[in-house]
């Protein structure tokens, strides 16, 4: 989740996610969101266009900036190794632009992670413009939408910063949009794979066997902490929920709500974010909001007090770890030991319910060669599985897990899957189905961020993008349906339970990119739980009336916006 967002009001950071790591010319098309990569690219597909967006080349080329105000730097970075540095003074604005070819009459979005005093993001010639008074000392995303004129063929796009503000950073800059430029052919002599057509039916059957690890029967004794409350068994029909981030340790425009005044509506209340100390260490700390930050903040023993209230309700209250700042590697066995007794004493201090994974960025990734989801080698996954394996071991039948991934980690791997089988590809595509395969039996929601996305293939072989119900459904009719893993019909990941399954939205625009009005909302949920009311794409799973519910980032946001989205939702499921 980002915690940052591109309103002016004062921010510190939160939820942004377009995880297109553009770098040298070669290396654009695997890295983007639509996967246009050695040979498997559609035509008139929506993709990069621009070169070096994440600066990974190491220099700034094809980026040129004024005044020579422009370096690329290691540190900070958003993503990969490097970022573009400038440095604004008191008579430049250190503008850095790049000119790319367009279309006429097309729509494209750009943007970009910043890091800064009065950054702004835009389309040169009188184009659209976007800016942030500031970041915190973090990366924030911005993001907007510009359409081209009727003759235009080429547009200059550009961040910079203020007159005497200091240096500002850059990173992950992209161009989305239809017609994206031809992929690098393939090398002589490497092997062309080719799309697999969309597949008939439904997956049928489980997957045979347990995977290894999986805990059975029930722990003796009641271990310290342990949660309380009815095991994770699916919920009886007509069983709906609402789940919900709280931002309970950083401040931004949203405002702070207090743990006691959390509306009803929320049945799944995520604490936003527990953090490692260092991206691989696996030592989790959760730091309330402080006085300084959030002026209305509770006392810990209010905030404790009201959570065990909220619990005493029925309402499930977790750790959610990671965030859009929060990268957490498990590269060894040290580091996935630290992680389950530091989120241990994380869940017995606050008396929690359990925890969600919200990993993002570069949290996740699969080495080359790992290409079977249900056996990965790769040690951040297979460390990560342990370690939940073993917390839900600890905690008993009553541990409640729910996972937010990104669609580039979830659905992208109807396309991609990793490096791919001749390397290339960005190695985070599809990166969290193997944990969401090896812990579907623990799993109690999984609820896939459908917003700050690019455009992702659905099961009709067709680009969704974001803005309407379509593209929840799309999203949604992937987990439900189940699909091949990289177009490989033997290699199939088996549907989800629907009482597993929400879909995650921003509550207002201020939250995030893909922000839907409740009449699109219902539009979707119409369509996945009744068949009705459907667009373009009928849903291949038919209809799911069990489909659990919606995700939101954020309760704050939904409060800042007069309840907009959780009044909608209780109106659709609890009228």
């Amino acid at each position: 989740m980002r915690r940052t967002t591109p309103a002016p009001a004062p921010a510190r950071r939160k939820q942004s996610r377009t995880l297109l790591a553009a770098g040298t010319a070669s290396a654009v098309a695997a890295a983007t969101l639509v996967g246009v990569t050695l040979g498997l690219a559609p035509a008139a597909s929506a993709g990069e266009f621009l070169v070096n967006g994440g600066f990974e080349s190491g220099s700034l080329g094809p980026w040129s900036c004024t005044a020579n105000s422009g370096s690329v730097v290691t540190s900070p970075v958003h993503g990969g190794g490097y970022a573009l540095a400038a440095a604004a003074t008191a008579g430049d604005t250190a503008q850095c632009g790049q000119t790319v070819t367009v279309a006429p009459s097309t729509t494209y979005t750009l943007s970009a992670y910043v890091n800064g005093s009065y950054v702004y993001l835009g389309v040169d010639g009188g184009g659209p413009s976007t800016w942030t008074p500031g970041t915190g000392g973090g990366y924030q995303k911005l993001s907007l939408s510009f359409t081209t004129g009727a003759t235009q063929t080429s547009a200059t796009v550009y961040t910079h910063g203020w007159y005497g503000q200091g240096t500002y950073y850059a990173d992950d800059v992209s161009l989305d949009g239809p017609g994206a430029p031809s992929p690098t052919p393939t090398p002589t002599g490497s092997p062309t794979p080719t799309p697999t057509a969309t597949p008939t039916g439904t997956p049928t059957g489980t997957p045979t066997g347990t995977p290894t690890g999986t805990p059975t029967g029930t722990p003796t004794g009641t271990p310290t902490g342990t949660p309380t409350g009815t095991p994770t068994t699916p919920p009886p029909p007509g069983s709906h929920a609402l789940v919900g981030y709280l931002h309970a340790s950083f401040a931004n425009g949203a405002g702070y709500t207090r743990m006691a005044d959390v509306p009803n509506s929320w049945d799944f209340i995520d604490l936003s974010f527990g953090e490692p100390t260092s991206v691989t260490s696996g030592d989790i700390r959760f730091n309330r909001c402080s006085v300084t930050d959030c002026p209305t903040v509770e006392s810990d023993a209010d905030f404790k007090a009201a959570i065990a209230a909220k619990r005493a309700q029925g309402k499930k209250v977790l750790i959610s770890i990671g965030g859009q700042n929060g990268q957490v590697q498990l590269t060894t066995t040290a580091a996935r030991d630290t992680f389950v007794s530091s989120v241990s004493a994380i869940i017995d201090k606050w008396g929690l319910d359990g925890l969600d994974i919200d990993f993002e960025g570069h949290s996740l990734s699969l080495n080359t060669g790992d290409t079977d989801f249900k056996n990965p080698t790769s040690p951040v996954i297979v460390n990560l599985i342990s370690a939940l394996k073993t917390l839900k071991a600890k905690y008993g039948p009553g541990f409640v897990l729910t996972m937010a991934p990104e669609t580039f980690f979830v659905q992208l791997g109807y396309q991609y899957y990793g490096s791919g089988p001749w390397g290339g590809q960005d190695p985070r595509a599809g990166a969290y189905l193997p944990v969401i395969y090896a812990l579907r039996d623990d799993l109690t929601l999984l609820h896939v961020q459908d917003y700050n996305s690019g455009s992702i293939m659905g099961l009709d072989n067709q680009y969704h993008s974001m803005g309407g119900a379509d593209f929840h459904v799309a999203m949604t009719d992937l987990l439900l349906n189940g699909f091949p893993v990289a177009g490989n019909t033997n290699n199939k990941f088996p549907p989800l339970p629907a009482s597993k399954v929400a879909i995650g939205m921003p509550a207002t625009t201020n939250a995030g990119n893909g922000y839907v009005a409740p009449a699109e909302v219902n539009k979707a949920l119409d369509c996945l739980t009744k068949l009705a009311n459907c667009g373009s794409y009928v849903p291949r799973s038919g209809a799911q009336p069990n489909l659990r519910g919606l995700m939101t980032w954020s309760v704050n946001w939904d409060q800042f916006g007069v309840r907009e989205f959780s009044k909608n939702f209780d109106g659709y499921f609890r009228r």
